[in-house]
């Protein structure tokens, strides 16, 4: 092992973007996120499906704030490495001639721990998507995979990303340069039929939305914010770029690597995709649920493991010469390749985060080690694989425990975005050529929105109904217990190297 191994600057505006774009993954979030954001209910126990596009709309606002945030900021601090958000935070600080420059460790600190609560965790979602999609693509052919079956399925997969992001970022570049662009083909090919279907209705079916304006319209302003607090999982992984500026050949790369892969999917894929899937949703598509009720629209895609596999079979039957079976199964590889490409960017700015800190010795050291041949953060990708293996497992005992680990993302996120945003705030206020829009009013809306997304996520946890109740209490309940333990060992490790906490001026 050698202590002078230092990550290698190769990646161009490409390799920076497609990272980021696999983190995204325009197509695949659609196939898996649908069935939760159809079953979620608001405090009245109400559906708030009717305003999937319009939480995305709001999820994709709080995004493009966030995001020219964190493209400032790399700009401002290029030598951040792999540390984003934990070096920004730091640096903003550190660098402030007001009072608050003392709390410069205790804000890095923050932001890097709770950091792994939306990194870490956010593999294990992907894992246990993983592992449900090939059980509904077993189930196809009539083969039914136990709970216990979909757990090794969980196991087998995270061990064999974690082996992929083992070698290097390199081999991911190529991995996610191929994963978007299958995902992005198949996804839109898709869509532009289920607008077919919409617009011609081959079948004189009844829809769920009675026009293409009730699609995108908003139709109640609490379920536009609900149905946002899962959308956001449609979104994440823009940030990643900055945890690449190690790896990075320029600056500028990382910069534009942020906006782009969130306009090129967010913007455009998944706005595209969403109208739709929500155009063809309609009365006729039916679902038998566990009781042996049959549900319809809206309540049959939230009883389906697989909706979007539903619409795609629909689809090919009916518009492609009774082809539905063979084009589900083609979509369904396309999606697993994408959720193996969003694991694999994910774990491999994950892992960085992580080396950042333990190169600070604010977490155990063994985590900022590096392999001599890969210079990559070994011994943190294996941590980190398994306790994707174990979130998984988790994520596939229902929609209620798959829901709380995505909340307990989501809930990291919305911190991590809201206070690199006030970070951002300070950080601007010496730039040369301060600017109001993305310099003052971007990073306080951004912090705003952030903010009101986690309150919803609060409110569901108190006053919300069903499943999404029970899911979102054991996401707070998580998140809060992270937040104590973090408090702890920040004591217990500055009192062992006799480090103050509040730095002095």
């Amino acid at each position: 092992m050698s202590e002078n191994t230092e990550l290698k600057k190769t990646l161009g505006l490409t390799g920076v973007t497609m990272n980021a774009m696999a983190l995204i993954a325009p197509g695949a979030f659609l196939w898996l996120t649908f069935q939760m954001q159809a079953s979620q209910v608001n405090g009245a126990g109400a559906t708030t499906a009717l305003d999937m596009f319009s939480g995305l709309i709001v999820a994709l606002i709080l995004a493009f704030l966030t995001a020219i945030s964190y493209a400032k900021l790399s700009e401002i601090y290029p030598e951040a490495g792999t540390g984003s958000s934990y070096y920004f935070a730091e640096r903003a600080l550190i660098n402030d001639s007001s009072k608050i420059s003392v709390f410069s460790r205790v804000a890095k600190y923050i932001i890097g721990w709770f950091s792994h609560v939306y990194y870490w965790v956010y593999p294990g979602v992907m894992v246990a998507m993983m592992a449900t999609l090939i059980t509904y693509i077993f189930s196809e052919f009539g083969i039914n995979v136990p709970i216990m079956g979909q757990v090794l399925i969980a196991v087998v997969f995270a061990a064999g990303t974690g082996a992929v992001a083992y070698k290097g970022i390199n081999g991911s570049t190529l991995s996610s340069i191929v994963i978007n662009v299958i995902q992005i083909v198949t996804l839109v090919f898709v869509t532009i039929l289920a607008l077919i279907y919409r617009f011609t209705n081959p079948q004189h079916v009844q829809f769920v939305h009675s026009s293409i304006t009730s699609v995108v319209a908003p139709h109640n302003i609490s379920n536009v914010l609900f149905q946002a607090t899962i959308s956001i999982l449609l979104l994440v992984g823009f940030e990643s770029a900055t945890a690449l500026a190690g790896e990075s050949k320029s600056p500028k790369h990382v910069s534009r690597g942020v906006i782009l892969s969130l306009a090129i999917q967010g913007l455009l894929c998944y706005l595209f995709e969403y109208i739709g899937a929500n155009a063809w949703l309609n009365t006729s598509y039916k679902v038998t649920d566990s009781s042996g009720k049959v549900q319809t629209g809206l309540a049959a895609a939230a009883t389906s493991s697989a909706p979007i596999g539903d619409m795609v079979k629909n689809l090919g039957d009916v518009l492609l010469n009774h082809s539905g079976f063979v084009l589900m199964i083609i979509v369904a590889i396309s999606v697993a390749i994408a959720v193996f490409g969003s694991t694999l960017a994910c774990m491999n700015t994950a892992v960085r985060i992580t080396y950042a800190m333990a190169k600070d010795d604010e977490i155990p050291s063994v985590l900022g080690a590096l392999h001599p041949k890969y210079a990559t953060p070994h011994t943190a990708v294996w941590i980190i694989t398994i306790v994707s293996a174990i979130i998984g497992g988790i994520g596939v005992v229902s929609v209620t425990s798959l829901t709380a680990v995505t909340l307990i993302s989501n809930i990291g996120t919305f911190v991590l975005y809201g206070l690199t945003n006030l970070v951002a705030l300070v950080a601007f206020k010496r730039h040369p050529k301060r600017n109001l829009l993305t310099h003052i009013i971007v990073p306080v809306l951004g912090f705003l929105a952030n903010v009101a997304m986690l309150l919803a996520v609060l409110y569901l946890g108190i006053l919300g109904g069903g499943a999404t109740q029970v899911a979102s209490v054991a996401a707070i309940i998580v998140s809060v217990v992270w937040m104590l333990i973090g408090i702890i060992y920040l004591n217990i490790n500055s009192s062992k190297q006799n480090r103050p906490i509040i730095v002095k001026g």
